[in-house]
């Protein structure tokens, strides 16, 4: 199995956090996690299964965020191209609200967006899968001249500061962003996809799995430094996002925060 990951160019990088492409012959069946990133992903070969929606994604598929652990399942020979943006980009190139995708695996052909629809079909029949990457992102400069990005910076200013302290409340994320807090949460939630509230639940348990991917075994210390409640609250949390308590998946699983660490 290889997995190779890719930066975007310097325009697409306030909105691309990376790509990144697995090729493989294996059979998968991997555990993943919440990640509070939306992602583009175009299988060009076999697609996933996802047991816990009953669903096979589309060639071309539209994963939003998402508040359960999941599997991804393949019979093997796979080629598959991820796009992963930060977690309010995706809202700046589609025209419906990204809250649409929550929990959901959208085939993106689906949308009747025939400029999408063109895209998907060049890059699952480019031969070259760099080639494929290129074409995504002359596709999405192309996109993001023609959109407002206006409140993309305002919840960015929120999200930045809820990434630095994890107890940030909501009121406080809104007074950021230079809204009242109604018109924060609707602000964040169709730029999102998903409440204010909700995604600093995510972003608490990504940072506690930075926090042991880089060898903290502290459950107490982390749970302080997370902004959990306490330790027995940081493990309900861990268990809602993983399946497992903190010491269970330190046993079964290399702990990777997709959120918070860099493949680079």
């Amino acid at each position: 199995m290889r997995i190779d990951f890719y930066r975007p160019n310097a325009q697409l990088q306030p909105f691309i956090r990376y790509y990144w492409i697995l090729n493989t012959k294996e059979n998968l069946d991997t555990l993943t996690f919440p990640i509070g990133c939306p992602q583009l992903i175009f299988h060009r070969r076999s697609r996933f299964y996802i047991p816990e929606l009953e669903v096979k994604q589309a060639r071309f598929t539209i994963s939003g965020q998402v508040n359960f652990p999941a599997r991804i399942q393949s019979s093997g020979d796979v080629e598959t191209i991820v796009v992963v943006f930060y977690p309010h980009a995706i809202s700046t190139i589609f025209d419906i609200p990204v809250s649409s995708f929550y929990n959901q695996e959208i085939d993106g052909y689906s949308l009747g967006d025939k400029k999408l629809k063109n895209l998907a079909d060049d890059v699952l029949n480019v031969e070259d899968s760099i080639d494929a990457i290129k074409l995504i992102e002359k596709w999405l400069l192309q996109r993001l001249t023609e959109t407002e990005i206006y409140n993309f910076k305002r919840v960015g200013a929120s999200l930045n500061q809820l990434f630095f302290d994890n107890s940030i409340s909501v009121e406080d994320m809104a007074q950021l962003a230079c809204l009242s807090r109604r018109q924060f949460e609707r602000v964040f939630f169709n730029a999102v996809g998903m409440k204010p509230k909700e995604y600093s639940c995510v972003a608490r348990f990504q940072k506690s799995l930075w926090l042991m991917q880089n060898g903290n075994r502290d459950f107490a210390g982390i749970a302080y430094s997370c902004g959990y409640a306490d330790q027995s609250h940081f493990i309900r949390e861990c268990r809602r996002y993983s399946g497992v308590t903190p010491a269970e998946l330190l046993k079964t699983k290399a702990i990777y925060s997709d959120l918070f660490a860099s493949p680079f």
